[in-house]
């Protein structure tokens, strides 16, 4: 572990708490406040993080553009927390051009390189005074955090920020930097769709780190692979390392995002979750196939529908004896790829339950919404759980789902996930574009005898609670500690 006197300071676009107008704060959503929010436990943080609305903005005003303390009911000290203001049309191009859909659809795949993307004068001025100048705001705040402290270390979190550790690098040249990217990095040929600069100015502003963490050993080897094709740097694949531009040694390491088993075994035993429990057991048939997913294009939807329309067709002995629910939460509606997206998961869920449903029985349950207790009711109840992203950083529902599921429930797991370097093992391992294999899958698993069943299960839920983020977060903190001894 580091040493605990060095400041520590965290660094994401998304910060550990959002305003609601009339300044009443919230925690901040997404698995990255879930998984940093331990660090509290070890030593005291301060967390810089744009201000993504207005109401963050006035909190920001409020406090003069400085850190200030804020109490969240799972940890057991107080952060401090800077918000950041960025101008509103940089911050529309950093968000909404470059990060997403830009860099987002690079590093799952999503691009259609025969129709999109088209980079144009607006993309280069959005990266340019847009995606740099949040960076550099962002980073800005930082060095005015780390001022005249010996030893910093800073660590910088996900694809928004590869232009910041390159500032901070250049500005505080003694400042330890540590980057972890949440989601998957691509092979080198996914990078080119970028115009050559703006590639290089990514790449030159993450390497600005003295360590790199991703979910995989895969996403590791990715990452080094880049670094030599489309940067002529050398990288020692065995070692995890690669020589920068400016001739340090940058450690890239991969560290699996665990879930927090005791967190959500908690969840599991709410009253409210039991309660919808109550309602799917009321209602369900003989099976039950689950998925629960933000609409997202890489989170591969469509075809999960597609498949589970085949697998009926092919097996109407299962008809009105089993129910798909989906748990869906509507994402980025702003972009029009996304909101067209969604249109498309109705239709689709629309013809299938016209197909194959009757008076009685609707095959598909579509719930878009965004509701914990909910979903963890479900999945205690699953036999089938079907994660089949075309591509994805880590997947957690990979992982919360066997924890808490009392059926000895079966997944089906895309190969393209995170989790499937660690899972695979012990779920059906599908390609997420073989839409027959999955429906082959889907049956497998539902005919599979109890005693493969719960061996299967038995073996997910000793490689889920085999780690918590505590060790996560120990296993970064236990490298920056050797890199910096030397």
């Amino acid at each position: 572990m580091t040493d605990d006197s060095a400041p520590l300071v965290l660094v994401s676009n998304r910060g550990p708490v959002r305003f609601q107008p009339g300044g009443e704060m919230r925690r901040g959503g997404g698995g990255l406040v879930t998984a940093l929010t331990g660090l509290a436990s070890y030593r005291d943080v301060t967390w810089v993080a744009s201000a993504m609305s207005e109401s963050d903005a006035e909190a920001a005003r409020r406090h003069g553009g400085k850190a200030f303390p804020v109490s969240l009911p799972d940890s057991p000290r107080d952060y401090l927390v800077r918000l950041v203001e960025s101008d509103p049309i940089a911050y529309h191009g950093f968000y909404s051009i470059v990060s997403n859909p830009m860099l987002w659809f690079i590093q799952h795949y999503l691009w259609d390189l025969s129709n999109a993307p088209d980079i144009r004068n607006e993309e280069i001025q959005a990266f340019d005074f847009g995606y740099k100048q949040v960076n550099e705001d962002l980073a800005a705040a930082v060095l005015e955090e780390i001022e005249g402290v010996e030893n910093p270390v800073v660590m910088v979190h996900d694809y928004h920020l590869y232009t910041l550790p390159g500032v901070i690098r250049r500005e505080r040249p003694d400042a330890f930097l540590q980057h972890f990217v949440h989601i998957p990095w691509t092979q080198s040929d996914a990078w080119r769709v970028l115009p050559a600069r703006l590639r290089e100015e990514l790449f030159t502003g993450i390497l600005g780190n003295d360590i790199i963490g991703v979910h995989t050993m895969a996403y590791r080897r990715n990452f080094l692979q880049c670094c030599r094709d489309l940067m002529d740097l050398e990288v020692d694949f065995e070692a995890g390392k690669v020589i920068a531009p400016d001739g340090r040694v940058v450690w890239v390491r991969a560290y699996p995002l665990p879930i927090d088993a005791a967190s959500t075994r908690a969840v599991a035993a709410k009253q409210r979750t039991k309660d919808f429990e109550t309602d799917l057991q009321r209602r369900r048939r003989e099976h039950l196939i689950l998925r629960v997913d933000r609409a997202d294009l890489s989170k591969n939807v469509l075809r999960g529908f597609t498949a589970f329309d085949v697998f009926l067709e092919q097996h109407p002995e299962f008809r009105e004896k089993v129910s798909f629910i989906a748990q869906l939460m509507p994402s980025r509606t702003d972009v029009p790829e996304y909101l067209e997206y969604l249109e498309r998961i109705e239709a689709l869920v629309a013809v299938v339950n016209q197909h194959h449903g009757t008076p009685d029985w609707m095959p598909i349950q579509l719930k878009l919404r965004d509701d914990l207790e909910e979903a963890v009711a479900a999945y205690k109840n699953y036999d089938v759980l079907l994660v089949n992203a075309m591509f994805d950083g880590m997947n957690l529902v990979a992982k919360e789902g066997p924890l808490v599921n009392e059926r000895h429930g079966v997944s089906i797991l895309s190969e393209n996930t995170g989790a499937h370097e660690e899972l695979g093992e012990f779920a059906i391992s599908v390609n997420p574009f073989d839409i027959q294999e999955l429906a082959d899958a889907i049956h497998t698993a539902l005919t599979m005898p109890p005693e493969e069943r719960a061996r299967r299960h038995k073996g997910l839920q000793e490689i889920v609670t085999a780690r918590d983020p505590g060790d996560w977060i120990d296993e970064q903190l236990d490298d920056i500690a050797a890199r910096r001894r030397g």
